[in-house]
């Protein structure tokens, strides 16, 4: 069957087909070598057959034309070089960068414009094998410099002539803006020193202000409880004084020196300089008992109401200071309240404390203890001085102005801090935030209610003093209350009588602070070479207890009374005898 013969008669044979595969091929071929010429230079124009048969003209500089405009355009100079360093070709923004007209560079070394330390030659012999980058310094025919980044390459594809393209970048405005820059900054930098001056200043004259306010407080305060003092002491030395009279100035005295110790406490307080006794005790417990003493003496139209959770939440602190803490929270509330309103104690643990006045909180659990009242609220400008000591708002007589300043020295000291939220007419919340631990209180020895036995025997104490004053009295208490005494001025005397007899003392007595070694050295040295030998310290003040605390011994604050100084002693003696006694 002829094949042929079944094919439309418009439909093209394989043979066309292939004849038309053949010429596409061939015009192809001819594409290509003509591209090829044109990139090699062998013609200086190509004519090629429009849309419409019409005949089309390019010229090489008609298809350099896009590309010249782009070079002349540019804002860094543009040039091409041959290996002597002549200028064969330039863009406009060179010619103003060397100061002369285009026409007049082509042809002349680039080595006439630049300045003479430059070594141009050893930069174009780099170029040929790889990128040069450099720093150059122009110089203008005025004698001007001008620093630019010369970027040099070699120009392939030229033919037996080797050429380099290079580029010129002019660093004059990025250098002024620079040293604009560093203007700025060192401006900044300038106003910065005087900003931090001047802040300093007015710290220190804030300083100098509480420390004003501080020292008008404690004088005025000091001077009214001496005047006490000395009022009574001149009445005791009148001769034929009644019994009765003669008893009420030593109770006058008495009390009087109560109240500086708890001044000079409070004082010691908002520094942070207390020694602490911490301990563990559930804070419901103690906030309930306050409370309760709080109801019986806030007076009957004063609601205390205490809102405590069932579960025990306990924290480490010194208890007495916790509740004196809360006692001048709610003095302040009482007042605020007029005596009448509702006074609402509530405990919330397992808290993190928030940022308080500026200071970062933190995410562990603190026990939130807050007194909230329905007084009459703090001024927005009085709230930021309430915890400054000796300031208060009071009625001259009604307060001294260390209260809040107590209870804001015991967080800080004690691990936490005290924040306040008041709106005037609508009351006040006082917030104290302490770490709460998740042990129970260690329950008491068994073996210490024999200690109340040994309170009144006689002892044989170690007394260690340098102050002689101080300690001829401390040594005469002792003995009046039947001990026997053995009196050293420093640590290092009383380390030597003890290596005398080892266990000739029940007890030694020691202040903390003292030339040499301190007090807690010694206990520590005693407490290595005679462990059973109790150690008694006491101080009226010592960075090293604020800061480091006790280090467990026993601590009595000055002034002391009697009965506290017999009582501490006769405990420690007998833990010691009854601890020797069991072992």
């Amino acid at each position: 069957m002829n094949v042929d013969a079944l094919r439309p008669e418009d439909e093209p044979s394989p043979e066309a087909y292939r004849a038309h595969i053949r010429e596409l091929e061939a015009r192809l071929e001819e594409s290509e070598e003509t591209l090829a010429a044109i990139r090699r230079g062998d013609f200086d124009a190509v004519v090629v057959e429009g849309p419409n048969h019409e005949r089309l003209v390019y010229t090489l500089e008609n298809a350099d034309r896009p590309y010249r405009v782009l070079i002349e355009q540019i804002q860094e100079g543009a040039f091409t070089l041959g290996l002597d360093g002549t200028l064969l070709y330039c863009n406009r923004r060179l010619a103003i960068m060397l100061g002369e007209p285009q026409e007049r560079l082509i042809g002349r070394c680039l080595r006439d414009f630049v300045r003479e330390d430059t070594n141009l030659d050893a930069l174009v012999q780099r170029a040929m094998s790889a990128p040069v980058r450099d720093e150059i310094e122009l110089v203008a025919p005025d004698g001007a410099q001008r620093a630019t980044v010369l970027s040099l390459s070699h120009f392939e594809g030229q033919g037996e002539q080797p050429l380099l393209c290079g580029i010129l970048t002019d660093l004059t405005e990025q250098r002024r803006n620079m040293r604009a820059l560093a203007d700025a900054h060192a401006r900044l930098q300038s106003e910065s020193v005087e900003r931090e001056r001047v802040e300093e200043a007015l710290r220190q004259s804030q300083k100098l202000e509480a420390v004003g306010q501080l020292t008008g407080g404690v004088a005025h305060d000091f001077n009214n409880l001496l005047t006490v003092i000395k009022s009574s002491t001149d009445l005791l030395k009148r001769p034929e004084l009644p019994e009765e009279r003669r008893r009420r100035y030593v109770e006058a005295i008495s009390d009087t020196v109560d109240r500086a110790a708890k001044l000079t406490g409070q004082l010691l307080a908002f520094a942070r300089r207390q020694a602490l006794r911490p301990e563990v005790f559930d804070v419901g417990t103690s906030l309930l008992a306050v409370a309760e003493m709080l109801d019986s003496v806030t007076g009957a139209r004063i609601i205390v109401d205490a809102q405590i959770p069932d579960a025990p939440c306990y924290i480490r602190a010194d208890l007495s200071q916790f509740e004196t803490a809360l006692i001048n929270m709610a003095v302040n509330a009482r007042d605020a309240m007029g005596g009448q309103g509702t006074l609402t104690l509530r405990l919330l643990g397992g808290r993190p404390m928030p940022a308080i006045r500026g200071h970062a909180g933190s995410r562990c659990t603190f026990a939130a203890v807050s007194l909230s009242d329905t007084g009459i609220g703090i001024a927005p400008d009085v709230l930021p001085r309430i915890f400054e000591p000796f300031f208060t708002t009071k009625e001259i007589g009604k307060g001294t102005g260390l209260g809040l300043s107590q209870v804001f020295g015991f967080a800080k000291q004690s691990g936490g801090d005290v924040d306040v939220a008041s709106k005037p007419g609508a009351g006040t919340t006082f917030t104290l935030y302490l770490p709460q631990v998740e042990r129970a209180p260690e329950k008491a020895d068994a073996g210490a209610r024999d200690e109340r036995h040994l309170e009144g025997a006689s002892l044989c104490i170690l007394v260690v003093e340098d102050n002689l004053d101080v300690g001829r009295f401390a040594t005469q208490i002792l003995e009046d209350l039947g001990h026997s005494t053995v009196w050293a001025t420093n640590a290092e005397e009383a380390l030597v009588e003890i290596e005398k007899v080892p266990f000739r003392f029940d007890a030694v007595f020691s202040d903390v602070v003292m030339p040499g070694m301190g007090g807690i050295a010694l206990a520590r040295a005693l407490e290595q070479r005679l462990p059973d030998l109790p150690v008694v310290l006491t101080s009226g003040y010592s960075h090293v207890l604020a800061q480091e605390g006790v280090h467990g011994f026993d601590l009595i604050q000055k002034p002391y009374s009697v009965e506290e100084l017999s009582r501490v002693l006769g405990k420690v003696a007998g833990r010691a005898r009854i601890g020797a006694r069991t072992r």
